[in-house]
This record gives structure tokens, sequence and C-alpha cells, in this order.
């Protein structure tokens, strides 16, 4: 098996230019950086693998996270002031989007077609690692209808949908669900389960 992780100059040269579409580095909204010097922290790290393009997608995730567009443009302004403040920052660019949670709330944004999308219409979307939502079909199902192509963060780390031939992947593919798969799943950072799962899914197309 690959590993990608072997090291960091084959690492930061792989990485070279990528912009970064799953990270939660806004200053305290979510479970990521806590306040705008974690967050510079964060990119400097960043810089160092060779990324500086990054759209942030923090939690909206009912009342863990109740997240709306103006507290994540909020944080993205209070962000992009101490980049602006730092040297050795000035080559980031970044912008905001967010990482749903499938729930009875994403239901009611997604009526009022408020959705903070990664690019044109693509939206960042997750579940728990407990269950699929009962109502998923649907909600992918509204997803499109309204023009919106559904990304699944993490898709490696559900445990339920782990299987010898990848069946339940195959069905969230044939209905137009694309996957983003975790960095670090990669790696035996998540459990050598779902690094294996990850390397499968990349195998698999």
């Amino acid at each position: 098996m690959l590993n990608i992780f072997k090291s960091k100059i084959y690492l930061k040269d792989l990485l070279q230019g990528i912009t970064d579409i799953h990270n939660h580095i806004l200053p305290g909204i979510d479970d990521g950086a806590a306040n705008e010097i974690d967050s510079v922290q964060l990119l400097l790290k960043f810089k160092e693998l060779g990324i500086t393009k990054f759209i942030a997608t923090p939690h909206v995730m009912n009342d863990y996270y109740p997240n709306t567009r103006e507290t994540i443009n909020n944080a993205l302004s209070l962000l992009k002031n101490k980049i602006i403040e730092d040297q050795e920052l000035q080559k980031v660019k970044i912008k905001a989007a967010a990482e749903y949670m499938m729930d009875q709330s994403f239901m009611e944004i997604l009526e009022k077609k408020e959705l903070l999308c990664l690019n044109e219409n693509y939206v960042l979307v997750e579940m728990s690692f407990f269950q699929a939502p009962i109502n998923l079909n649907e909600i992918l199902f509204k997803l499109q209808t309204q023009g919106y192509r559904p990304i699944l963060a993490h898709p490696e780390r559900y445990a339920f949908y782990h299987s010898k031939d990848l069946s339940k992947y195959a069905d969230l593919k044939n209905r137009g669900c694309l996957f983003q798969i975790n960095a670090l799943s990669l790696s035996p950072h998540y459990g050598s389960q779902i690094q294996e799962i990850g390397f499968r899914l990349l195998e698999a197309g």
C-alpha cells in the first residue's frame, strides 16, 4: 500500500497548490480553531505543507453549532484581517462555505436556499458517525432537484458503510453523491480499518 505520509518532503510536493476544501480554521465558531491566534498558527502550519488556498467549512449542526451565513462571514472577516497583518501569510487566499449535518435543521436551510457552497453548486455534507439519516435518500434527492451537488465529508469514517464490496458507497455514488476523503484517514490516525477503507475508496474511483 502506498504510504503518502512516508516523508514530509513528498507530502509537501503532493499538496503543493491544492485548495483545502474541508477544514475548521475559522476562529471561535465550532470545534476547530478556538480564536484568531489558533487560526493563524494553523495557516502557518498549512503553509509549511505548501497549502495556501482554503475554503473554510465550519460545522452547521442544529443546537451544537447553529452557524449562519452571518456568523460564518463575521469569523471569516476577523481571520482575513489577521492575514493582512501577518507578512508570512500574504499569499493565503481564503473564502467560506460550511459543512452541513444532514438533519432537520439542514432541511429547513435547504428549503430557504441559504446554503453556503464550496464552489458554484457543490455542498459539503456530513452525517452522524452512528447511523445515516433515515431520510438520507430524500435529502440527496432534494439537494439535486434544487440544483446542488452533494459532497459527503469523510465517507471512510462511517463504519456502518464498511463492507467487502463497498456496495453502500456505490449506491450513494449512483445517487449523485460525491466523496471527500480526509487526508489523515490515509494514515493510521483514525485506525487501520478506516485507513484501509480510505485507500479502497480511492482505488475504486
